[in-house]
């Protein structure tokens, strides 16, 4: 590891945001020979590729499952397959009626959560999480990124290349706040760039539930689009009570968004009492600011020379969902890369 000028750490790349878009960006740079630094503010990798764990209980809370349309991402899944690392789900899920609606198209997950996924993937790599990251600047020769973690203080990392994978809006505040201005036309397509929020209710039940096979619940969207029981999903342990995940619509997400945690998930719970079967033991909450982008940038990254070599990516990036930000994140590290 190199040290800057000014005491601080260098790298010839510093990706910010350990989801899967940051992390296969990291993977493409080191294992072409780049040294890399990946920055996340959460205490746990992967973003809305989350598993929460509670007692012995767990729920996929975030993304529920991925689908690969494009070959390049079919190649990882099928090494991910052969591995273990994820399994076949369903090629359809139960709507509203109860009944099978099957489209054909694989969903799969990952065999011990959907955090199981990126913690694969950020193996090897140098990735510090809890770090608070409170701007990006130019030196004029360099990036410098200036995070805080934990008690240790303010700390600093300078690199040729800055990858920027967190929602759009908190990556031009990073920018702003270290005195960094785009040109007028990028800003604009990135300002037109919008997300939805998702308020999640993770409900556990005395007994099982009455989710139909395999586990999975297409609703109308409002107030609930989707209903997972994590026990049939295989990742919540057969024995004791059902672990249901109930994701809020859109609309519903921002009504309620301020609203009381626990009220809330409760009457997300009270929605779908039909499929329930089983008293509710307990209810925990989280709210995803950026569940999904409502616009996306139309290609699959966008990287600039000026004032350095600098790359935005993310599932907001020519395609949403698990497999959109992979292939982002997998041309943002080939731009890196071809600009060197």
């Amino acid at each position: 590891m190199e040290h800057s000028e000014n005491g601080g750490e260098r790298v010839d790349a510093v990706v910010i945001g350990a989801g899967m878009a940051g992390l296969f960006a990291a993977r493409t740079l080191a294992e072409a020979g780049r040294s890399v630094a990946v920055l996340d503010q959460d205490s746990s990798l992967g973003g809305r590729m989350s598993t929460q764990r509670f007692g012995d209980g767990a729920f996929d809370h975030g993304a529920q499952y991925f689908t690969a349309r494009d070959p390049v991402f079919r190649s990882w899944v099928e090494q991910w397959l052969k591995t273990g690392l994820i399994h076949l789900w369903s090629d359809g899920f139960a709507t509203a009626s109860g009944k099978l609606n099957q489209n054909g198209e694989p969903r799969y997950i990952g065999s011990r959560g959907m955090g199981a996924i990126p913690s694969h993937l950020a193996a090897g790599l140098r990735v510090t999480l809890g770090a608070n990251v409170t701007a990006c600047s130019w030196t004029g020769r360099a990036w410098e990124v200036r995070f805080q973690q934990g008690t240790s203080g303010h700390r600093a990392v300078q690199s040729t290349a800055l990858v920027l994978t967190p929602p759009v809006p908190q990556s031009l505040a990073l920018l702003t706040a270290g005195g960094v201005t785009l040109d007028a036309t990028t800003q604009a397509a990135l300002g037109r760039i919008e997300y939805s929020r998702c308020l999640v209710a993770m409900v556990e039940l005395e007994g099982h539930s009455l989710v139909p096979a395999p586990g999975g619940l297409w609703l109308s969207g409002e107030p609930v689009s989707w209903v997972a029981d994590n026990q049939q999903k295989g990742i919540s342990p057969k024995t004791g009570g059902a672990r249901l995940t109930i994701h809020a619509g859109k609309n519903f997400s921002l009504e309620h968004w301020d609203a009381d945690p626990d009220t809330t998930a409760r009457k997300l719970a009270d929605v779908v009492q039909r499929w329930l079967g089983s008293p509710v033991k307990s209810v925990r909450f989280h709210r995803w600011r950026y569940a999904a982008p409502v616009t996306v940038y139309p290609e699959r990254c966008l990287a600039l020379e000026e004032p350095g070599r600098l790359v935005f990516a993310g599932d907001a990036f020519a395609g949403p969902r698990v497999e959109g930000a992979a292939l982002s994140g997998l041309a943002a590290g080939e731009a890196v890369l071809k600009g060197s």
